[in-house]
């Protein structure tokens, strides 16, 4: 049975362009693979833990191999409670708007919460590695205006959305990140449409290689 962890993270629901193509990629992953699981985590509304003094302290003790408080363990039991989806996921599928060059502020949260040694990550004296065994993730990519990639085949300038979500990924352990961008979104009503509806092909297309 294929495990899915889909993190939809934009607030505008229905309306969203990110959710809808991922949504496309969730659906025909569900009809080629019947059973498929999906656990969806969305930081909207989620409870997700603040990163407090004792979560923050409990993470350097570990690090310093300090036995926790009880407060810390607590605060630590947290994290792990929320990163634990992750370790069972056979594939991640990220719905990610763009907001001010990045991602939202709420992504982010996640992502601080889940992202400590011994959680997502590993290091010693030989480096870092990250603890997912993952074979791939698809990243959906929402864009108001266009964002072509350089002369050099590199991302835009302007564009801490998509290398931002491909580098944590890989981090944490993921072997193959794969993407689908809608753009032109605030471009009017058939230049959206046209958009949103090649990027559902495409996610769909990418769903067959799950």
């Amino acid at each position: 049975m294929k495990e899915l962890l889909y993190i939809e993270t934009s607030p505008r629901a229905a309306r969203s362009a990110s959710t809808e193509v991922a949504r496309a990629f969730l659906d025909e992953a569900a009809r080629l693979h019947p059973g498929c699981r999906v656990t969806t985590l969305n930081p909207w509304t989620m409870a997700l833990p603040e990163l407090s003094q004792d979560m923050l302290d409990a993470k350097y003790a570990g690090i310093a191999g300090v036995p926790l408080t009880a407060a810390q363990q607590a605060a630590w039991d947290e994290v792990r409670r929320t990163a634990a989806p992750f370790h069972t996921a056979d594939h991640i599928v990220l719905a990610v708007p763009l907001w001010n060059f990045g991602i939202p502020y709420k992504l982010k949260h996640l992502i601080d919460v889940v992202s400590h040694k011994d959680v997502l990550f590993r290091f010693d004296e030989n480096g870092l590695s990250g603890m997912l065994q993952t074979p791939r993730a698809t990243v959906v990519c929402a864009r108001g205006l266009d964002y072509p990639l350089g002369k050099d085949g590199s991302a835009h300038a302007l564009d801490f959305q998509l290398p931002y979500i491909e580098t944590w990924l890989r981090f944490i352990g993921v072997r193959e990140v794969r993407a689908v961008v809608v753009e032109k979104t605030l471009m009017g009503p058939e230049v959206d449409a046209e958009a949103r509806a090649a990027a559902r092909r495409r996610a769909v297309e990418l769903a067959e290689g799950l």
